[in-house]
């Protein structure tokens, strides 16, 4: 008899991908500028370091939220006992009034449809436990987030069936890619439940256009499915175009009466505040749909992950703050594009350069297609090995990401200092210099030794020559 679970022993979380792999080897050695200066830079975290003063800052001018303190008394008692899971009123309003504020109010949100969750993780696998069931497939467009093997599958049994997108059209999902991967699920006899996108992308780094997202809702119209939109980096857009949610196509088709009603209760959004206000550790999720039974499903499951009250009230009060919330916006994003041009340049540097469209999120996806000694999976994960080991940075490889094309790359650039940065871009650029001078010493091995193979070939042919026609004149002697 067997003493563990199947969960428990099988092999399916994930954990397994380099992905994983090179944050684990990151954490055995990591770079520090005096304790290990020669150890390896993380840059395989989205997680924005960048805007943390502006968080500071607030709390120091408001200690009394910070101290669990209203109108100058304790409320550390209110907060400390038990709270339901519908989460408190006040940050829910709060929360829906940041995630419009991104979207530029053009779409509101109602704080009865949205669902708190322990981050988007929760949030993305509690959506698959009401959708699907164990079996079921939805389609994601490549590369997606590695993540996703795990949050989507795990544990609940859901299957995943990509929809390959190339860099021929800069990633973008096409209908063909979309009717082709429904295709592929019928094959393998999967009953398709749904699509669900990060937009912005995770690991692109670029916004959707009104094009792919109404052909995603036509799609979704068509079939008879649902619609997972993850827009946890809609507050991290630092250039044109701008971000387009879901919802704000939904409102433009309602208005224009070319939505079923039935339509906008399969369209969900994931949303959190680890991204645009840099806070993966409080652990703040959300759902937001307007299908009232799957609001209701994913509030009682919400209770297996809730949000602190403690949390909540802090950041009811931070969010509720909108003179701080539309300089926090402006000005993070402001960094953030300041540091990605810090990145494309050192990249360029080393003759390296990342997809065009980024526009949006923590990270660029980064062409190394020219660094690879052949066009396989195989040389990417020997070029990943040789940046990890040698250069001593922590990248994702595309095929963790499910990308049909070998030698992209996912590079972030928030998670650290614009001298560590600096320092990572130097190592990458000194790797580069020297593979390619010793391309170079190899091809001139190479040709010296094809001169001195010729050479020796001339001579041996003229020796042979030479002892052929003496061996002909001797036998023409003989006869």
């Amino acid at each position: 008899m067997k003493l563990l679970s199947t969960k428990a022993t099988c092999n399916s979380h994930g954990q397994d991908s380099s992905y994983f792999l090179g944050w684990q080897e990151y954490e055995k050695n990591p770079y520090d500028q005096v304790q290990n200066p020669k150890g390896i830079i993380q840059m395989g975290l989205a997680e924005n370091q960048l805007s943390f003063d502006l968080l500071e800052s607030w709390l120091a001018k408001n200690q009394d939220v910070a101290g669990f303190k209203r109108d100058g008394k304790s409320i550390f008692r209110e907060l400390a006992l038990f709270q339901d899971y519908h989460g408190l009123p006040s940050f829910k309003k709060a929360l829906v009034d940041f995630m419009a504020e991104i979207r530029g109010n053009k779409v509101t949100f109602d704080p009865n449809h949205i669902v708190l969750t322990a981050g988007a993780t929760s949030a993305n696998e509690t959506l698959m436990f009401c959708l699907a069931e164990k079996g079921e497939a939805f389609l994601l467009p490549t590369p997606y987030y590695p993540g996703f093997d795990r949050d989507l599958k795990w544990r609940t049994g859901v299957e995943i069936v990509p929809i390959q997108c190339t860099s021929s059209n800069n990633f973008q999902i096409t209908e063909s890619a979309l009717q082709q991967a429904h295709e592929e699920a019928k094959k393998k006899n999967l009953r398709v439940k749904g699509v669900l996108v990060t937009n912005p992308s995770n690991p692109l780094g670029t916004t959707m256009s009104k094009t792919e997202l109404n052909l995603l809702i036509d799609f979704i119209k068509d079939k008879n499915m649902h619609l997972i939109s993850d827009e946890i980096y809609s507050g991290t857009v630092f250039t044109s175009p701008n971000f387009v949610s879901v919802m704000e196509i939904l409102k433009e088709r309602n208005d224009k009466d070319f939505l079923d009603a039935n339509v906008a209760e399969r369209v969900h959004i994931v949303y959190s505040l680890s991204k645009d206000l840099g806070l993966p550790g409080f652990r703040v999720g959300a759902i937001y749909s307007d299908n009232d039974t799957v609001v209701a499903a994913a509030t009682k499951m919400s209770s297996f992950g809730l949000v602190s009250s403690q949390t909540q009230y802090l950041l009811s009060a931070m969010l509720g703050d909108k003179k701080f919330t539309k300089n926090y916006l402006s000005e993070n994003q402001k960094r953030l594009k300041k540091r990605q041009k810090m990145l494309v340049n050192g990249l360029q540097k080393a003759s390296i350069s990342c997809l065009k469209t980024n526009n949006a999120g923590l990270f660029c996806w980064v062409d190394m297609r020219n660094l690879l000694s052949s066009n396989t999976f195989e040389a990417e994960m020997d070029l990943w090995k040789k940046i990890l080991y040698e250069v001593g940075l922590n990248i994702s490889p595309g095929s963790s990401c499910h990308c049909t094309e070998p030698g992209w790359f996912r590079v972030c650039f928030a998670n650290m200092s614009e001298d560590t940065l600096n320092l990572a871009m130097k190592r990458l650029k000194d790797f580069v210099s020297n593979t390619n001078g010793e391309e170079c010493s190899s091809d001139n091995k190479r040709t010296r030794s094809t001169q001195a193979s010729r050479s020796f070939t001339r001579k041996s042919i003229s020796n042979w020559v030479f002892r052929l026609s003496s061996r002909d004149h001797h036998e023409q002697e003989e006869r």
